[in-house]
């Protein structure tokens, strides 16, 4: 698992208004072997967890990085940059096959 980094005061906010709105959607985000992963459920919490950093939980029972949140209900998150560079990496890259 990669260590945590900070994300930009604005998406924190928009985590919170969606908790006090009890908004329920999906969300895309890298898991904690950096794959490709998805939730849906309900947004009740945020909390920091020493050591580890800054988790989401929905309901049904998940809790989510919230620096590795791809997209949150559709909007952008921090890991989004990251994501995207796959969809514009090399395919035409030779790895010595």
């Amino acid at each position: 698992m990669t260590s945590f980094t900070p994300v930009p005061y604005i998406f924190t906010e928009s985590i919170a208004e969606n908790i006090s709105a009890g908004k329920t959607g999906k969300i895309f985000y890298f898991n904690p072997q950096d794959v490709f992963d998805c939730a849906e459920g309900k947004v009740v919490g945020l909390n920091e967890i020493a050591g580890e950093g800054v988790f989401l939980t929905i309901d049904p029972e998940a809790r989510i990085r919230i620096d590795r949140i791809i997209t949150l209900f559709g909007q952008p998150g921090p890991a989004y940059d990251e994501y995207d560079r796959f969809a514009n990496a090399c395919m035409e890259c030779d790895y010595g096959v």
